[in-house]
C-alpha cells in the first residue's frame, strides 16, 4: 500500500467521510510527488555529474598522449632560434660549437680530409696550393651544410609540437563545451528537485481548501473546535511562496 492510500485510510478512518479521503489524497500524493521528483533530480544530477569527471578524465589521458611531442617541438623551436641568432649571440655560438663537437661533424670532417688527400695524393698535388685551399674550405662549408639540415630537422619536430599543441588546444575546447553542457543540465536537475518541494505546500493548501470548502474546522472537527471560530494563523497557503493567506472558519 502506498503512502498515499495509507494516509487517506488513517483520515478517512480519524476525520470520516470522503474529507479524510480528501485530505489523505492531498497530502499523500503531495508528498509521494515530491519524493518521486527528489529522486529523479538525485539520478539525473549524478548522472551528469559522472559525465563531467569522465570528461576531465579523457582530457587529462590525451594531455598526457600527448605531452611528449608537443615538448619536444618547444623544444625544438627553441633550438631553431639559437641557430638563427634569434635567442643571442651567447646560445647562437654554443648552438654551433656544439654541432661542431658532435661525433656526426667530426666523423664527416674526417671522411672527407682523408678523401681529399688520397685524391691529392694520386695526382701528385698533396703539396700543391689547390688542396690546401679545398682543406681551409671544406670545414666551413660541411658545417654550414649541417647547420641547414638540423635546422630542417628541427623543423620536424616543431610542426609535431605545434599539430599535438592544436590538437590538444581542440580536444579542450570540446571538453569545456561538453562539461557546460553537462552542468546546464545539472543545475535543470538541482532545480526540479527545489521546485519539487512546492508540492507538499500544494497538498497542504489542497487539504485546507477541501475543509474549508466543508464548512471549516468546525463543522468537520466538531468534537475539537467550535462552530464559528476562527484559529489565527490558519489559512489557505499560497502554493508558490509558501505563505498562509486569510483565515478558516471553524
Amino acid at each position: 500500500m502506498g503512502l498515499l492510500s495509507t494516509l487517506g485510510g488513517i483520515a478517512g478512518t480519524v476525520f470520516g467521510g470522503p474529507i479524510g479521503g480528501t485530505i489523505g489524497s492531498a497530502l499523500g500524493g503531495a508528498i509521494e510527488g515530491r519524493e518521486t521528483a527528489q529522486e529523479a533530480s538525485g539520478i539525473q544530477a549524478g548522472a551528469a555529474q559522472a559525465g563531467i569527471e569522465e570528461q576531465r578524465r579523457q582530457f587529462d589521458e590525451i594531455t598526457k598522449l600527448l605531452s611528449p611531442y608537443r615538448e619536444a617541438g618547444v623544444g625544438a623551436i627553441g633550438q631553431q632560434q639559437a641557430l638563427l641568432g634569434i635567442a643571442g649571440g651567447p646560445a647562437q655560438q654554443q648552438a654551433i660549437s656544439a654541432l661542431e663537437a658532435s661525433p656526426q661533424f667530426q666523423a664527416l670532417v674526417q671522411q672527407g680530409e682523408e678523401a681529399l688527400l688520397q685524391r691529392a695524393s694520386a695526382t701528385g698535388g698533396l703539396r700543391g696550393g689547390n688542396i690546401q685551399a679545398a682543406l681551409a674550405q671544406f670545414r666551413p662549408q660541411l658545417l654550414s651544410k649541417l647547420i641547414s639540415e638540423q635546422y630542417e630537422r628541427l623543423g620536424g619536430l616543431t610542426n609535431i609540437g605545434q599539430a599535438s599543441a592544436a590538437r590538444q588546444a581542440a580536444f579542450g575546447q570540446a571538453t569545456g563545451a561538453n562539461i557546460s553542457t553537462l552542468l546546464g543540465q545539472q543545475g535543470a536537475a538541482q532545480a526540479g528537485g527545489a521546485l519539487a518541494e512546492n508540492q507538499l505546500t500544494g497538498g497542504i493548501s489542497k487539504a485546507f481548501g477541501a475543509i474549508q470548502g466543508a464548512g471549516g474546522f468546525g463543522k468537520v472537527f466538531p468534537g475539537i473546535f467550535g462552530g464559528g471560530q476562527q484559529m489565527a494563523g490558519v489559512g489557505q497557503i499560497n502554493p508558490v511562496s509558501g505563505e498562509f493567506m486569510g483565515s478558516l472558519e471553524f
